[in-house]
């Protein structure tokens, strides 16, 4: 049975998401505030969840109305056919949030949430007390412009969770940004791809997924496998699939990095195991500032400190310069970076090609492309 459902995404990678969705052949794709809607079966939305990159998470849409009031929002919720998702030791915790919304306070809207669902149950299953001992059917109810949402998260932990990072270091990236940037830049899958800046290596590890065809999510599971309403017999033909698909031969990626840090080094080199990429993503030591390459052409991207903190700000616009003449160095050279330092491209030292708003985290950043 084919339903509509909803990959969310982080302000700015809504149209990454979408393009994700459309390469993976999902149908009636429609990008929209806060992530992109598709058509799908639950096989396919499966096949999403194993596969997207940059989206935060997938959920399965139940229904929308108008809700100007509790009253509205307790009828809209009651009348859903709940039964038809929920068993009746199932776990269904409530999450919530409104925006420019005549309902504004998320945790009434989750109480009266849960209170309809329990209503809708009692009448069909004849229980007073629900158990809530068996899986988790995670609802959310989000009110946006008076349209309240009711859908069944199908992930579980967010799609970030990859599963190879055990060990973060001071400002580490979302695997979800890390994986768009990539998207957004002018890297392809063949050419260098160099970090100066690796720190925990997330960047470098996205990119070797994508050059090897690794599915992100070919190592954790997902809400949805628990499902009870569903047919999941597919899922481990379609995991399996997936795990074909990964090119795990010993050769080297084209893509490396580097950072002043032993210690993030230490956590890369870990991080680069866990993802199943020992001797293919070479890093090391290296000062950026003593950087030099000696292929003729590639990109560099990197995520350096932001120096948020005004104890930082001289030392990361230091460095900025420094970006600026490694660039200098390397005439054959793309250079991506993310910040939320106002004054990046003057202290790199010229106009970005392109220029994208994104976040990172609850920071404001800019993503920053010159060639």
């Amino acid at each position: 049975m084919v339903h509509t459902w909803i990959a969310t995404a982080a302000f700015g990678l809504e149209g990454v998401v979408g393009s994700e969705l459309r390469r993976l052949k999902m149908k009636d794709v429609e990008v929209t505030v806060g992530g992109a809607r598709f058509s799908a079966t639950p096989d396919e939305a499966f096949r999403a969840s194993l596969w997207l990159r940059s989206a935060d998470r997938v959920l399965l849409l139940i229904k929308e109305s108008k809700a100007l009031s509790f009253e509205d929002l307790f009828q809209f919720v009651k009348g859903v056919h709940w039964e038809k998702y929920i068993p009746k030791d199932g776990t269904f915790p409530v999450t919530g949030k409104c925006a420019r919304s005549q309902l504004m306070s998320v945790r009434d809207c989750q109480s009266i949430t849960k209170k309809a669902i329990v209503e809708r149950l009692r009448g069909v299953y004849k229980l007073d007390i629900f158990p809530e001992t068996k899986e988790s059917y995670l609802i959310d109810i989000s009110i946006h412009n008076d349209i309240a949402r009711l859908t069944l998260d199908a992930s579980g932990d967010a799609l970030n969770k990859r599963g190879y990072r055990t060990l973060n270091g001071d400002a580490a990236m979302r695997e979800t940004l890390a994986a768009a940037l990539i998207e957004l830049s002018p890297w392809k899958p063949g050419m260098l791809l160099y970090d100066p800046c690796c720190g925990t290596g997330t960047l470098l590890i996205e990119a070797a997924m994508i050059a090897a065809k690794r599915a992100p999510g070919l190592e954790r599971r997902f809400a949805m496998e628990d499902w009870r309403f569903i047919d999941t017999s597919a899922f481990s033909s379609l995991r399996d699939t997936a795990r074909a698909a990964f090119d795990d031969s010993p050769a080297y990626l084209n893509i490396a990095g580097s950072d002043i840090d032993p210690v993030a080094l230490k956590m890369c080199k870990k991080h680069i195991v866990n993802a199943g990429f020992s001797n293919r993503i070479l890093v090391k030591e290296q000062d950026l500032a003593t950087l030099k390459l000696q292929e003729e052409g590639g990109v560099f991207i990197l995520n350096p400190p932001y120096g948020e903190r005004l104890s930082d700000r001289r030392a990361c616009e230091k460095l900025y310069k420094e970006i600026g003449l490694l660039l200098k160095r390397h005439p054959g050279f793309s250079l991506c970076v993310i910040s939320s330092h106002p004054m990046l491209e003057r202290l790199i030292g010229r106009r970005a090609a392109k220029k994208r708003r994104l976040y990172n985290g609850r920071l404001e950043c800019e993503f920053l492309i010159f060639n």
